[in-house]
């Protein structure tokens, strides 16, 4: 074909001249020879199986008749195909598709009426409206439905094809050429449908109290419908500018007058005056608007039903009392503070197990506070928040829901000299104190798991709030810890014993004002430095009763700069002193024997020094110190001869007298040794010694 063509494509190049050429013709001659040969075109037979094919374009309408042959091949019968009017053309897509069915089967009316044949399409949504076995939906477009029941009169099978394989159909409706629409060649039978349709207007004036006499005698009184009337049995004109007949003109193909009175498709057009009455019958039993529009849609019609079915409903006390709730609006959530400790959130939980719990968290880092608490008194919750002030400041905003106690007058002078503002959520919706009410489901969970009572719920508490303060928080600023986000720091918890410790053996630096403090108190002491080794003997403050006293002991070890451990002589125990608190002690051979026999060692040091009869024994065992003992050898070998001198002057031949017992020997007073120095506000004067 585009070999016979070529002369012809060679017209349509750009700056080309027009030159009709002997090819030209003879390519046009062998053109028109093809089509309407046998090749392509048959004679209509009716023995013979029947396709009807139809399309539509932006442009125009197409249609053919085939013929299918036992040896499946298709040949035509006739073609047709129409431009489309303005208002045609505004249709929507699957308007004109089935418009170009409408056309195929007037067109060939007289081939195929009492005749099955198939009708193809490439617009798949037409086969649920023409083809479907149940009947014509419901929700079909009215022009739609008229459609569906003209082709009632046909039997035909629907069926799709794909649009690249449509183009005998397709290309009749793209090559269409504006014209004035022709006369329609088809035969449609004469009805009567007058005897019908007022059987309809009969049926369906019996469903109100209103009879057809009336609306015949509104009707009549009626302008709008009167002029819509006389359109419908004359002739409409090409536009209506008057807004009330709009509505009408729209609708003109489906308006009939039946004995003075206008229907539409088979509902009764109520003039203006009985709009009222008809709604109050069709809301009888208060049913709902689609139900109420369904109602109506079978009986009656006047312009904007729809609009006043739904105001009539909604003007309703007991449909509006009796209805659903609303729509929920989209999410308000509150606003992100922007520091720590603006907002709170308050709550009471409970009762749980006897108490009652007070429920504080900030809005910024989470921080949550639980208070357990008997009462839930107003004084009792502003003790509470007292409490809580003092240790992180006073907010600014405090939310809280309607609940007696903070409602109350002393709680809302309490917020008044606070400075605080405090805002009310609404009564029963919990979700405006959303912050709260969600930390008390966690928090009864919580104590939920825990399965216990009385004090265990303590203990449990406690943990509760360290691994939640202490948890990441993927809702605070950073995705850090409640605690981080209010303290500035992360909280210390038992799991950081599993990271390495971070060890600096470097000393760090003192601060200035700590300097200045060290100078001025060594100025102002005269401080001396003491260091003490372990195993000096010396006596140590001991504190009893608000009273104090200098006890002999030893040095065991030093525990730190200035905290030594001291093994007191007479009471056999360790106690940590400063070394403000010890000073040297002078030791002699001639010691009280008295004192001496005092000493008692440590449990450690197991002696046999004596019989039952008092008379000396050898030592069966030596001491021996376990392991562990922070008590040195040497300390203990001293403690050791201090302990058998005694023993030694008693094993002496008893002389029959008996000896006196030796003095304790009192430490001698002496002078301070510091140096004493002139004070500062006397460097100006000249002083004299009183000696």
């Amino acid at each position: 074909m585009h070999i016979l063509r070529r002369p012809l494509d060679n017209l349509l190049k750009k700056d080309s001249k027009w030159n009709w050429s002997p090819k030209c013709q003879e390519s046009f001659n062998q053109f028109k020879r093809i089509l309407s040969s046998k090749l392509l075109l048959t004679h209509y037979n009716p023995q013979h199986e029947i396709i009807v094919a139809a399309d539509a374009s932006n442009e125009g309408l197409g249609a053919c008749i085939l013929h299918k042959f036992p040896d499946h091949s298709i040949k035509a019968i006739s073609h047709a195909s129409r431009s489309l009017t303005e208002a045609e053309r505004k249709y929507s897509q699957i308007e004109k598709e089935a418009l170009a069915i409408i056309f195929a089967v007037t067109k060939f009316h007289r081939m195929i009426f009492g005749r099955q044949f198939i009708l193809q399409t490439d617009h798949k949504p037409l086969l649920q409206i023409f083809g479907n076995k149940k009947g014509i939906p419901s929700h079909t477009a009215n022009r739609l439905q008229r459609w569906a029941l003209q082709l009632l009169s046909y039997d035909f099978k629907i069926e799709y094809i794909k649009t690249t394989e449509f183009g005998h159909a397709d290309v009749l409706s793209r090559l269409i050429s504006h014209q004035q629409r022709p006369e329609e060649d088809f035969v449609i039978a004469s009805v009567k449908m007058e005897t019908d349709l007022f059987s309809v207007l009969n049926e369906s004036l019996q469903s109100f109290p209103i009879t057809f006499q009336q609306i015949k005698e509104a009707t009549k009184e009626d302008d709008i419908l009167q002029k819509v009337i006389n359109f419908t049995l004359n002739s409409w004109p090409q536009n209506v500018d008057d807004s009330d007949l709009q509505p009408f003109f729209r609708r003109r193909n489906s308006l009939t007058v039946i004995q003075e009175c206008l229907l539409f498709n088979d509902r009764v057009v109520i003039p203006q005056q009985f709009h009222q009455q008809i709604l109050k019958q069709l809301h009888k039993g208060h049913p709902g608007m689609e139900r109420m529009k369904i109602i109506a849609r079978s009986y009656v019609y006047w312009p904007r039903i729809d609009q006043q079915i739904e105001e009539f409903v909604r003007n309703c006390r007991n449909c509006t009392l009796a209805a659903k709730s609303p729509i929920k609006v989209p999410l308000s959530s509150w606003s992100l503070p922007e520091k720590p400790w603006q907002r709170v959130h308050i709550d009471f939980a409970g009762p749980l197990n006897g108490e009652y719990y007070f429920v504080l968290v900030d809005a910024f880092s989470k921080w949550p506070e639980i208070v357990p608490t008997q009462t839930i008194t107003a004084q009792r919750t502003i003790d509470i928040l007292q409490e809580i002030f003092a240790r992180f400041g006073v907010p600014e905003s405090l939310v809280s829901d309607n609940g007696t106690q903070f409602t109350s007058e002393k709680f809302q002078n309490f917020c008044l000299l606070q400075g605080i503002n405090h805002l009310h959520t609404p009564p029963f919706h919990p979700s405006s104190n959303g912050q709260a009410e969600r930390f008390v489901d966690t928090f009864k969970r919580a104590l939920s798991k825990c399965e216990t009572e009385g004090k265990e719920v303590k203990k449990h508490l406690c943990t509760f709030l360290q691994y939640y303060r202490s948890t990441p928080n993927p809702n605070v600023p950073n995705q850090v810890s409640p605690a981080e986000a209010l303290l500035g720091r992360p909280m210390r918890t038992t799991l950081d014993l599993l990271k390495p410790s971070k060890c600096s053996t470097a000393q760090p630096e003192k601060p200035l004002p700590k300097q200045k403090q060290e100078e001025q108190y060594n100025r102002r002491h005269a401080v001396k430095s003491k260091k003490f080794e372990p195993g000096t003997k010396v006596y140590v403050q001991i504190h009893t009763y608000n009273k104090w006293s200098w006890i002999p002991g030893e040095i065991v070890e030093k525990v730190g700069r200035v905290i030594y451990n001291v093994l007191v002589d007479t009471r056999s125990r360790l106690v940590r002193a400063h070394a403000n608190q010890i000073k040297f002690r002078a030791i002699k051979d001639n010691d009280d024997s008295s004192q001496q026999q005092e000493i008692q060692l440590p449990l450690e040091i197991l002696i046999n020094a004596f019989d039952q009869g008092g008379k000396q024994e050898n030592i069966q065992e030596t001491t021996s110190v376990p392991q562990g003992n922070s008590t040195s050898p040497q300390i203990l070998e001293d403690i050791n001869q201090e302990l058998l001198q005694p023993q030694e002057s008693s094993s002496q031949p008893d002389s029959g007298q008996r000896s006196e017992p030796v003095q304790q020997e009192q430490p001698v007073l002496r002078r301070s040794q510091r140096n004493r120095r002139r004070p500062r506000k006397l460097e100006d004067y000249q002083c004299h010694s009183s000696r």
